[in-house]
């Protein structure tokens, strides 16, 4: 039974890494899989072939004498499954909540055509000026609305600056890697920093601190090469954006804009004084922002007619629910495997029941002694695999306490390691998908780029954390 799970979430994985040759959404493959483990744990559970294993270590078991379970009744046993699977949706929803909450906000900020204000800050013909600035509104974006949707904003951007598609591909695929940067260091710039962060392995401030350093040489470092390259020499035609940016914003750009990334922000510091989990404080924002959208002009002649095409039910419809319903799919999929006991391996001198995830941490321990290869190798695997379940595995391999350095790391590697190829994270899928960038076409000339700011960036912060 326990093989049943751990193949059933094998083959759900291989689907979601094949989504594109197979034309399949990966959201179907995770809900399915992540249906479907829980389902086979339960069977599996109740017909006394397998034990749970909840994050306090507490074993459940009807199979007897088990590996290290107490002696327990049916319902006792029962109670601890329940209790371990309701546990972990909530862990989930807590991650589905913010990310529902940021989306709003920004949903809500383009409808106002917030993002206009953007333009105002590109001012130069020269590419090497211009890929040095969108490299820095990359960086400082991502960090505060994530990593996608800031490069689905600069996509937008380069299309009205550089007509010439080949150099516009440039441009947005070193808008990719600078975004992939920015969102490592933030808490709320990448879904796998958020999730690091809502489940109490960083701390906003300590992810700044460790991991702003190391992110920066991972966007300057290949940044300053490419401006090296035939491809950002010389100057490229634009029309005055300044002047255009003006004709399409509205009366409320300016206010929403800054109101919404005000309120993103705001959320880390709500977390830090109450000490609530950053949901509540998402919750909060996003219902700030709401009830000024309802009340405010974005035009000189505002009609009842008008309003609707700026209400944050509007909003709300243009989120992708696609994206939450894999998350959700996921997370749940690799919790089951957190929750199977596996196996039991010394701990201390002491032979103790684990979980699947935590069994494989312990043989990667054994097999390679030095931690940072293999947190390397996962930034590495997250150009290959979604970074999404990397990160959630990580999190139930490892139980270093918060704002290790193993955790830091791991946020550094799964955040920008990705960029190494296209398909390797959410807004290089963007990238990809609004510009139809080639494949092969990245991998010959921005792959080497990417890999050179991944390891200028991680030998940095293994640098830090020696003088450390």
């Amino acid at each position: 039974m326990i093989a049943a799970v751990i193949l059933c979430f094998i083959l759900g994985y291989l689907a979601i890494v094949l989504e594109h040759p197979l034309h399949l959404d990966k959201t179907v493959p995770a809900l399915i899989m992540g249906a479907l483990c829980w389902a086979l744990l339960a069977i599996g559970f109740n017909n006394g072939l397998l034990e749970v294993i909840d994050t306090h270590e507490h074993v459940f078991s009807l199979m007897g004498d088990g590996h290290g379970a107490h002696a327990m009744d049916h319902h006792e046993a029962e109670h601890g499954f329940s209790n371990t699977l309701l546990h972990h949706l909530g862990k989930t929803a807590e991650i589905l909540i913010f990310l529902i909450g940021a989306m709003t906000i920004v949903e809500i900020i383009d409808l106002h055509r917030g993002f206009e204000i953007l333009k105002s800050y590109v001012q130069t013909k020269n590419k090497k000026k211009l890929l040095w600035i969108i490299g820095a509104l990359a960086f400082i974006l991502s960090a505060i609305i994530d990593n996608l949707t800031a490069t689905i904003v600069l996509v937008t951007l380069l299309r009205k600056l550089i007509s010439d598609r080949t150099d516009r591909l440039w441009f947005v695929s070193m808008a990719v890697i600078a975004a992939n940067a920015g969102g490592a260091w933030s808490p709320i710039g990448d879904v796998t920093t958020t999730m690091l962060w809502i489940g109490d392995k960083v701390s906003a401030a300590g992810l700044v601190k460790l991991l702003v350093i190391p992110s920066l040489v991972c966007f300057i470092v290949p940044t300053f090469v490419a401006t090296f390259l035939k491809p950002f020499q010389g100057n490229i035609a634009m029309q005055n954006m300044a002047d255009t940016a003006k004709s399409e914003r509205l009366l409320s750009s300016s206010f929403m804009l800054y109101l919404g990334l005000g309120m993103i922000v705001f959320v880390p510091i709500f977390k830090t004084v109450t000490h609530l989990p950053p949901y509540i404080g998402m919750m909060l924002s996003l219902g700030v922002v709401w009830l000024v959208s309802e009340y405010i002009h974005p035009e000189e002649d505002f009609t009842a007619e008008r309003k609707k095409m700026y209400s944050p039910h509007k909003a709300l419809s243009r989120i992708e629910m696609s994206s939450i319903l894999f998350f959700l799919g996921i997370l749940m999929a690799v919790a089951a495997l957190e929750s199977l006991v596996f196996s039991s391996v010394m701990i201390e001198g002491k032979e103790t029941a684990v979980g699947t995830l935590r069994y494989v941490a312990e043989m990667l321990d054994r097999t390679f002694p030095n931690q940072d290869v293999v947190i390397m190798l996962l930034g590495v695997a997250s150009a290959i695999i979604d970074n999404v379940p990397l990160v959630a595995a990580s999190m139930g391999m490892y139980t270093a306490p918060l704002d290790d350095n193993i955790w830091h790391f791991i946020a550094y590697s799964a955040g920008t390691g990705g960029s190494m190829l296209i398909i390797g994270s959410a807004a290089g899928v963007a990238a990809m998908g609004m510009e139809k960038i080639n494949f092969i076409w990245y991998l010959k000339k921005i792959s080497w780029l990417a890999a050179l700011g991944f390891l200028a960036g991680a030998f940095t912060f293994i640098a830090m954390k020696a003088m450390m």
